[in-house]
């Protein structure tokens, strides 16, 4: 048996060390130290300039961030993985390598707030267009990419609206351009499904999430399957190098470990999602659910085929008004009033006052973010008790 025969569930567990433990470990340490001694001159040249592989400086290069970044390495095939400190330094830091003053950014309408913000302002600010469309009209993605095209960027289920576009038509569109689709794939784990297979060549992942193992640290990935020329120099030797957004070692440490569990995890919070979704329907206050493992959802027949039997754990509910989502939000006992999506514990959060509160009303009209939803991310709780919750706050 070798490392490329076994499942991604034993890759999670057994990766192997770069180097030997020197005391024999079982658990990668954490190497919370700053710089690395060399043997000889010469090592420590080919160090700095990635002619071995070899950690030379924290900010750029650690043996316990390294062994993370492989274990997800070897979980997804891809060529090369970077590890920063956040979901969001992993968008800004393949955006701004692949970006530049006079390109455009061709993205979907549907992201979560601090993307959007993200692309139409800070990057908008150096230069960089914002086309944004609907990425599930397939004619007006491509009318919005020309030759300053530098990538086509889009979620792989929308937060919170729950879309889920066609990956392999828009790849199709976008690499008959030659340009790059750059996927954020944070609602559905990289251990259930294989994006490259539907022609995604950059996936981000906000590891704070399923990856951390109940929200203990914050991290960001970029997973990068090697067919886009250039992108691993320009993250390895100037990214990493000039932005300084590396993980640290502590978190590569906790996520690490999350990720030996995440199998586990997230088969309890999708069946819990999918319990909870079909239960919530019996309820008259609810005027609708949103969740793309419903038969009936109308994105469940491409969610199944692009990735696989779960719908993830985050649905949406829909109130009669504002006024009723604060009241629920104000009675739950059990559910927690929070961000974040797929801790351990179940949180639920109004995402047009809260991730999207700075928005006009045109622009969540826009977004299709309704004053009307709650977000839901469904923990690892007995179902009974979320539901009991729900029914007893909207009572």
């Amino acid at each position: 048996m070798t490392q490329k025969t076994i499942k991604r569930q034993t890759q999670a567990i057994h990766t192997q060390f770069s180097r030997r433990d020197a005391y024999g470990a079982i658990s990668m340490p954490v190497y919370d130290t700053v710089a690395f001694q060399f043997d000889d001159a010469q090592t420590m040249s080919d160090a700095f300039c990635g002619r071995i592989d070899a950690p030379d400086y924290s900010r750029v290069a650690n043996p316990t961030v390294t062994f993370f970044e492989n274990k997800v390495k070897a979980i997804t095939g891809a060529s090369y993985v970077a590890a920063f400190n956040s979901g969001m330094a992993a968008i800004a830091s393949t955006l701004i390598a692949l970006a530049g003053s006079g390109k455009n950014i061709v993205v979907s309408k549907h992201l979560f707030g601090n993307t959007f913000n993200l692309i139409t302002k800070s990057l908008a600010r150096f230069g960089v267009e914002a086309r944004i469309c609907s990425m599930t009209d397939i004619e007006q993605v491509r009318s919005k990419i020309d030759r300053n095209t530098c990538c086509v960027f889009l979620e792989a289920v929308s937060n919170p609206q729950l879309e889920v576009a066609d990956l392999q038509q828009i790849a199709q569109v976008a690499h008959a351009c030659n340009v790059p689709l750059i996927v954020d794939s944070t609602a559905i784990p990289f251990t259930e499904t294989h994006l490259a297979d539907f022609g995604v060549d950059i996936e981000l992942v906000s590891s704070t999430k399923y990856v951390s193992g109940g929200a203990t640290s914050l991290g960001g990935l970029v997973i990068d399957y090697g067919t886009v020329d250039g992108f691993r120099d320009k993250i390895a030797f100037e990214i990493l190098f000039n932005f300084g957004s590396y993980m640290t070692p502590h978190a590569a440490y906790m996520q690490a470990l999350g990720l030996e569990t995440l199998n586990a995890r997230y088969r309890v919070q999708s069946a819990n999602a999918l319990e909870l979704a079909q239960r919530l329907r019996s309820l008259k206050a609810i005027k609708s659910v949103n969740y793309i493992g419903l038969p009936d959802n109308q994105y469940y027949e491409r969610a199944q085929r692009q990735f696989g039997a779960t719908g993830g754990a985050m649905l949406t509910i829909d109130l009669a008004d504002r006024d009723a989502c604060f009241r629920f939000l104000n009675r739950l006992k059990l559910i927690l009033r929070a961000t974040n999506l797929f801790d351990n514990k179940t949180l639920a959060i109004h995402p047009a006052s809260t991730i999207f509160g700075n928005f006009s009303d045109s622009q969540l009209q826009a977004a299709d973010v309704k004053q009307t939803t709650i977000r839901l991310s469904v923990g690892l709780e007995d179902v009974d008790d979320i539901f009991n919750d729900i029914k007893q706050a909207l009572e």
